[in-house]
């Protein structure tokens, strides 16, 4: 069985203390307010990395890099499909 064969564990460490839901409202907002369409923006952010797709306004742009990328991926599958957050 080669190494292309077998599926790869992925885990996701995350900090308790980051309210990945109140930041993500806090910068569409912010995203909303500037004239952006903040749906592209936050889009463009996750897939890319570059966090000039988010703007300053509002420190929406440090409050986003707060959150993993690969954490707020796995928070929007579950709430897609309705997976319960973990408590």
């Amino acid at each position: 069985m080669s190494n292309f064969d077998k599926t790869m564990s992925f885990k996701v460490e995350r900090d308790k203390n980051v309210k990945v839901k109140e930041i993500l409202k806090e910068v569409y907002d912010a995203l909303t307010e500037k004239g952006y369409n903040p749906i592209n923006q936050i889009v463009g952010y996750i897939l890319s990395g570059d966090p000039t797709y988010i703007t300053s306004y509002n420190d929406a742009r440090n409050k986003i890099r707060l959150i993993e990328r690969d954490e707020l991926l796995e928070k929007m599958v579950k709430n897609y499909i309705g997976i319960e957050e973990d408590k």
